[in-house]
Formats: C-alpha cells, sequence, structure tokens
C-alpha cells in the first residue's frame, strides 16, 4: 500500500485543470441502465469509485470500456439485476443503480451501501420514495429486495432529518422517468450533479424540469435511448485547489471550471481575505495579504458543502484568530480533526461544531487518512507544514481525486509516493 509523503511550506504557482466530477459521473453511469441503447459519457475521471461502477455494470450485462476519459456502455448479455455486496460496501453511490434497475428491469437486489465513514447516512428517504411509485421493497440478508411491475408518478417529499438528499432524489428520478404519468418531487436536493444527472436523462428522452430547484417534475415516458453527455467538472477539486492556493499562500489559476457551482466557497475564502478573479471557464485565486478567522456552517447545496469542510478546517487551521465550524450535514464527519492536532493544530470539538484556533505553522507527521476528504485535507495541511508529512491509507484518496499528488506537483509541491 502507498502513502503520500510531502516536504511543505512551499507556495504553489500555476495551472491547474480540473477533472470530471465523481458526484456526477457515477449517477451518470448508473443511468445507462435505463436504456439498450449505447451511451457515451464523456469528461469521465479515472478514479476507484469509476471503476468500481463500472464493474457493476458489467455484472448486470452491459459492455463498459474506458479510453482516456470516455466511458462507452453497450449492451452485453441478458440484463441482470443483482449490485453484489463486495462491490457496493465499497462504495456509497452505487446504491443508486437501485432507481434504473426498478425502472427499466423491474426488479431489483442491491446491497445496502458503504464507503466513508463518516455517521450514519441512512437509505430511508430512497426507499420512500421508491414505496411511493410503488415499488415493493424489503430488506433480505443486508440487500434491498425491490419489485416493480407497474410504476406509477405520485407526488413525494424527500426532506431528511439533516436536509435533502442527493443520492435519493437521483435514485427517484431514474425510476420516475420510466414511470406512469406525472412525478413531483418536493425538497429535492438542488446540487449541480443532481442537475448534471437531469441534463443526461433528458438527451436520453426523460421529460423532466425544475432540476437545480427543490420541486423537480417528471412525465414519465415509455422508453429511453442512448446519449452522449461530458459531465461537469468537480466543484470539490476546484474548492480543494482553491484551498491549497491559500493555505500556502500561493497563486493558482484552476480551469475548466463553472464557478457558478462556488458560489457560498468563493464568497467564504473572499471573506477570509482571498483574492479571486474570476474569468471564463477559469478562476485565479491568490493570497496577497493575511488571511482572517471566519465561521463555516456545511448546510445543503447552494450552501457551504459539507465536502469542503474538512479542507477549510485544514486552512483556518494556520489563520490568526478562532474559527467555529459547524457541520450540519454530517454531525460525526470530524474524524480528521485529531490528525490536524498531531500536526500541531488547535482544534476543539463540541458536539457537531470544531473551534479552531489558528497556529502560526503546522509541523509535518505522519497521519492517516479516515474517508476520502480527510485525506484531502491532510494533504493541504501537508503542504503548508514545516518538515516532512506522510499521509497513510491513500486507497480514500484514490476514489475521489484524480491524479491530485500529479497536479499539485505541476503546481511546484514536493509531494511523492512510497511504498508503506
Amino acid at each position: 500500500m502507498d502513502k503520500l509523503i510531502i516536504e511543505g511550506a512551499v507556495p504553489l504557482k500555476g495551472e491547474v485543470y480540473l477533472s470530471g466530477a465523481k458526484n456526477s459521473v457515477l449517477p451518470v453511469l448508473a443511468a445507462t441502465l435505463l436504456t439498450d441503447d449505447a451511451c457515451v459519457i464523456k469528461g469521465a475521471p479515472n478514479l476507484r469509485d469509476t471503476l468500481t461502477m463500472m464493474k457493476i455494470l458489467r455484472s448486470m450485462g452491459k459492455g463498459v470500456e474506458f479510453d482516456r476519459g470516455t466511458i462507452t456502455v453497450v449492451s452485453g448479455r441478458s440484463p441482470g439485476y443483482t449490485a453484489d455486496y463486495k462491490l457496493v460496501s465499497t462504495m456509497r453511490a452505487s446504491f443508486c443503480v437501485l432507481g434504473p434497475l426498478l425502472g427499466k428491469v423491474k426488479k431489483a437486489k442491491v446491497s445496502l451501501p458503504g464507503g466513508c465513514v463518516i455517521g450514519i447516512r441512512p437509505v430511508d428517504l430512497h426507499l420512500k420514495g421508491l414505496k411511493a411509485l410503488g415499488a415493493d421493497i424489503c430488506i433480505e440478508s443486508g440487500y434491498v429486495v425491490a419489485k416493480a411491475s407497474n410504476l406509477k408518478g405520485a407526488r413525494m417529499y424527500l426532506g431528511g432529518v439533516y436536509g435533502s438528499s442527493v443520492l435519493a432524489t437521483d435514485n427517484v428520478m431514474m425510476a420516475a422517468v420510466l414511470s406512469k404519468g406525472r412525478t413531483v418531487i418536493e425538497s429535492a436536493a438542488c446540487e449541480p450533479e443532481v442537475s448534471d444527472l437531469a441534463e443526461f436523462l433528458i438527451k436520453m428522452g426523460a421529460r423532466i424540469k425544475g432540476h437545480g430547484t427543490p420541486i423537480i417534475e417528471i412525465e414519465g415516458v415509455k422508453h429511453l435511448h442512448g446519449a452522449t453527455h461530458t459531465v461537469a467538472p468537480d466543484r470539490i477539486e476546484a474548492g480543494t485547489m482553491m484551498a491549497a492556493a491559500l493555505i500556502t499562500r500561493g497563486d493558482i489559476v484552476i480551469k475548466n471550471v463553472l464557478f457558478e457551482h462556488l458560489g457560498a466557497v468563493i464568497d467564504k475564502f473572499e471573506e477570509a481575505g482571498a483574492n479571486i478573479t474570476k474569468t471564463d471557464g477559469s478562476i485565479r485565486v491568490r493570497c496577497a495579504r493575511q488571511l482572517r478567522a471566519v465561521n463555516v456552517t456545511t448546510l445543503p447545496y447552494p450552501g457551504f458543502p459539507t465536502d469542503m469542510q474538512a479542507q477549510v478546517m485544514a486552512l483556518m487551521s494556520v489563520v490568526p484568530g478562532i474559527s467555529v465550524i459547524t457541520e450540519k450535514i454530517y454531525p460525526d464527519r470530524f474524524m480528521h480533526v485529531a490528525e490536524l492536532n498531531r500536526m500541531g493544530a488547535h482544534i476543539q470539538r463540541e458536539g457537531p461544531h470544531a473551534i479552531v484556533e489558528g497556529v502560526k505553522s503546522l509541523s509535518g507527521a505522519p497521519v492517516m487518512a479516515s474517508d476520502l476528504r480527510a485525506s484531502a485535507c491532510l494533504i493541504l495541511a501537508g503542504l503548508a507544514a514545516r518538515g516532512r508529512t506522510a499521509v497513510l491509507r491513500l486507497y480514500h484518496l484514490e476514489r475521489g481525486y484524480e491524479n491530485l499528488e500529479e497536479k499539485f506537483q505541476k503546481l511546484g509541491a514536493r509531494i511523492w509516493r512510497e511504498k508503506e
């Protein structure tokens, strides 16, 4: 198993090109189960999660090829309907095959999901929405077993304890596009990745409107055809790169970016004192002066994303003053706090809040990543720290960032891999 070695305290400078969004490509790939025609997905990031979703599609009879960012999906043998535990347990997003299987095959057997251990993330909203469409669902031996001989459109409310659910919205939307009649999803997730999936479904012949708002309306159609789609650039990678520029006191131009997806992140970094220049398709981020401590609360889109919480905490750990970071999506998503403190940060957790007292500098240390975004957090801390940092458990990082160390190397970082 590899580990990342970082010799920090080097300002990052240069240009970086964003990969396609992990949280877009996975449901888009799942949506190819809705048609027997060929689909071509462009801008796909080469990630462990992408490869896992491709394996799931192959296990269901699809032919899948991946060549330089383009994934081609065609129908092969008779379609299957079982998503095995060995695959689904490694990646929560793979649970979104449930909706398209019900819509197209009319039955599904999908393992309850796994992924990063960042707190309880139940699937009750998924099941609630699919049952509203007429699916018969039960849990057997760790699998969701569902049948739906005649899905019918329905009006439903998908709000949960911590707000809307992206994957539940995806699952219900994919099942509803082949149902009879009209479906209305209230408290739908507004994330850009949901809109990206909706745009792909529309290209396939689906009738959807309201995506990107809390109310999505769907008129079911009899069948969908193949389509070609380019996934949106990864807004979380964009935010991570912005944080990297600031924490190293650098100057980075980020290309292939949709800054309209980054409103809350840009606003918070500008409040902290960042110099951010937006041009067509790129963002320049500079740290021209001393940054200020800011408070951050994670919220569903268009609020500050939970997937950026760990990275902004790394940044605030070296900014003078006290900041309070409140996690309202996954209140247990603070396992990176102990590792940052090992590097000299002063962070105290109180329930869903982390109180961060900025220190003058961090010092390199061996640290262990607990989840995908914690991996990015610790790498950012290592880039800013004095001395050598070793980040272990890189398999988390490989799930969601494409060639991150190579991108940082091109920006001047002293970062490389070694065997543990």
